[in-house]
């Protein structure tokens, strides 16, 4: 079944893989995710080679795809034209919104990282971006030199008309989620708060269970 963008984010949490070189153990994690729960995936590796990332984005890009789910890519446009994945995800240093749809085309999913700034949210969403990531709003083991964020700009950006999917991201936990959602209607993008589990499958679970609960 496919899923409009809307729809996507609603299927629980945004599941982001670790920066790992292992092909072994990332298909393990991923697959941990997918039997818990998990459907919406982001392969982000900042560690390995380029025929590495090519090898397991498409590894993992066909286990997601099997399971009814989709992945987006970290920074890496043309790493999604070779795989076919379902999208990619802009930092601030990446090539712009507009050079990534026009090498991906109309139909592949586009989200960019807005960190605190509501209004390059706003902007991004009248250039066409399918989705706006806000945050880091806790101290993240994947980022930590990241900007602190007040989860109030998930209200604020509600309130100032962002209407595309929102994503919290940065150190987000099952202890800490409900202050965010509180806030506003967002996605919860996870790196370590799911994959440093002992065991994936449970946590993902867990997860989704939370946010089915705020629904």
């Amino acid at each position: 079944m496919k899923h409009s963008v809307q729809e996507m984010f609603k299927l629980g949490i945004y599941a982001i893989t670790p920066d790992i070189d292992n092909l072994n153990r990332l298909v393990h994690l991923v697959e941990g995710a997918l039997s818990g729960g998990v459907r919406l995936f982001q392969y982000r590796n900042k560690v390995s080679s380029p025929i590495r990332k090519l090898i397991a984005a498409q590894r993992i890009n066909e286990i997601i795809l099997k399971a009814g789910g989709y992945l987006i890519i970290n920074d890496d446009p043309q790493l999604v034209k070779l795989v076919n994945a379902s999208g990619v995800h802009l930092g601030k240093n990446d090539q712009s919104l507009e050079a990534a749809r026009d090498m991906l085309g109309p139909h592949k999913i586009i989200g960019v990282s807005c960190y605190d700034n509501l209004e390059m949210a706003l902007d991004m969403q009248s250039r066409g971006a399918d989705y706006v990531a806000f945050g880091a709003f806790f101290p993240s083991l994947s980022k930590a030199s990241a900007t602190p964020v007040s989860p109030c700009i998930l209200q604020r950006a509600v309130k100032n008309g962002v209407h595309l999917p929102v994503v919290a991201i940065g150190g987000i936990k099952l202890d800490n989620a409900e202050e965010l959602r509180s806030q506003g209607p967002c996605t919860f993008a996870v790196i370590n708060g799911l994959f440093g589990a002992k065991n994936v499958a449970e946590r993902a679970n867990d997860w989704i269970r939370l946010y089915d609960d705020f629904r």
